[in-house]
């Protein structure tokens, strides 16, 4: 695959729609992801709308990417940044200090009724990005067995089609293809993947498989793999609860997580979800793993943890990890200058203080139950919606060429991108995605709205999505056998 492929193919990362605004004639010297096209200037923003340099107001039906849980322009978490500030901390060394806005997050995180101390998450560790929080989750897993003397554990088993981040160590466990591609080169090969969780495309649902037999033929699936691979060698199992932009808000099959869980334990493998995306009340929980009745030994987080108003990511931890590590070195061999930032603690524990007075997760819950319906009346009869999945305020939508057979558009259509061109030029952000199914087809969109959306926003939000569909599926249609093959 080249590298024009693997640019064509990553939806994501494409996501403009028309030239820059006029006004933006000076040549950047920012590197921006695209050399051809300049990303839109926003000058201000707030709540649900962002207002670009060229007057046009557009609402932010993707929270970014999945990102901006409580909205923009929050003055709240203005404040405590600005507080934060004002005493003169804004950086220390986490090696030597510490602060009350790194300790409070923490506590807030795990103490309490709505912690993740209930699950027996007993440490946080806050880092800068998701992609960090998944490089110090893996280091971790490895110096766990270390510390108990088992060197051969050096084996670390994901799922095709999920995504992990974007860092190498982060990018090795991810099975995004386009996104790896051209970085071939730096694969290690202690990694292994298994199938993916995916009822839609996965199952055998030509031949009646029910969601639980599938459920159970992917728990067998892993069982042999670690088996193959020899379970004694084998650090940790990676998964994310719903797999968010590879390929759109998928949610496991009923019964999956339970059975992974008791796999792990049943050869003492570590079991890291990855929540980036789908965590911190994004699916209409605390965290998305409560809904599949399990717990995990470490949980990353990150995304709607700081709402986009500082960079923010980390690292949960199960007791039976720290036990180990104060039984041994009573130390963590890893590191970040700017980890536990005062500034960016500060600015998200007002976020999550936000979230929990105001009640937005139990209102992400609500309005989950009121766009499905919504999503299903709206887009469930379009000739190219293949299927609608998600939960809370957390939905993708996938689009095939033929539904009877869920036979996926060749990706030169670029279906899933140009939908979310024509939903932009309308004046709402959805966020796109390409190489659905197996890395190479399929299109999706996600809608990941803040938490704090209304009933009427989202009814306006679907409203602009269908129309904009309906012009893209009359564009396939007249193009009929000149489609791009």
């Amino acid at each position: 695959m080249a590298i024009n492929d693997v640019a064509h193919l990553n939806g994501t990362s494409t996501g403009h729609s028309g030239p820059a605004p006029e006004e933006d004639t000076m040549p950047p010297a920012l590197l921006h992801r695209s050399l051809r096209q300049q990303p839109y200037k926003v000058n201000s923003a707030k709540g649900l709308y962002l207002t670009l340099s060229n007057g046009r107001v557009i609402m932010d039906a993707c929270g970014g990417a999945a990102v901006a849980s409580i909205g923009h322009g929050n003055e709240e978490v203005l404040q405590a940044i600005q507080q934060q500030m004002s005493t003169g901390v804004s950086y220390i060394h986490s090696l030597t200090y510490t602060c009350d806005a790194a300790e409070d997050l923490a506590h807030h995180l795990i103490d309490g009724p709505q912690g993740a101390g209930r699950f027996g998450l007993e440490r946080a560790y806050f880092v800068n990005s998701g992609s960090e929080a998944m490089d110090a989750a893996l280091k971790l897993a490895r110096q766990y067995w270390f510390e108990q003397g088992q060197m051969n554990r050096t084996q670390l088993v994901a799922r095709k089609q999920s995504y992990h981040g974007t860092t190498i160590g982060a990018m090795n466990v991810s099975s995004n293809l386009p996104r790896k591609v051209p970085f071939a080169c730096y694969q290690l090969g202690n990694v292994s993947w298994v199938s993916p969780a995916y009822t839609y495309q996965y199952s055998k649902w030509q031949e009646g498989e029910t969601e639980e037999h599938f459920a159970e033929r992917l728990v067998e699936e892993l069982d042999q793999h670690l088996q193959d691979l020899g379970p004694e060698n084998v650090i940790a199992f990676l998964a994310e609860p719903l797999v968010g932009a590879t390929s759109g808000c998928t949610p496991a099959p009923k019964g999956y997580f339970k059975g992974i869980r008791k796999v792990c334990d049943k050869y003492s493998i570590l079991l890291i979800l990855d929540e980036i995306m789908s965590g911190m009340g994004r699916t209409g929980t605390q965290f998305a793993f409560e809904q599949e009745d399990i717990v995990p030994d470490m949980v990353t987080i990150g995304k709607g943890l700081g709402g986009g108003y500082s960079p923010v990511a980390g690292v949960l931890v199960h007791k039976k990890v720290i036990d180990v590590l104060r039984k041994g070195t009573s130390s963590f061999n890893h590191g970040h200058t700017y980890q536990a930032h005062p500034v960016a603690c500060a600015g998200t524990l007002a976020v999550q203080k936000i979230l929990r007075r105001d009640g937005l997760i139990e209102n992400c819950a609500k309005m989950g139950q009121f766009v499905y319906p919504l999503l299903i009346k709206t887009f469930g009869q379009a000739k190219y919606v293949g299927n609608i999945r998600g939960r809370g305020l957390f939905w993708g939508i996938e689009f095939v060429q033929d539904k009877a057979t869920r036979t996926p558009f060749p990706p030169a259509v670029r279906f899933g991108v140009r939908l979310q061109e024509a939903a932009f030029n309308l004046g709402v952000a959805i966020y796109p995605g390409s190489a659905t199914v197996d890395g190479t087809k399929g299109d999706h969109v996600i809608l990941s709205p803040p938490y704090n959306v209304t009933e009427d926003e989202l009814r306006q939000i679907v409203a602009i999505m269908k129309q904009a569909y309906d012009g893209l599926e009359k564009e396939v249609d007249e193009a009929g056998s000149d489609l791009p093959k």
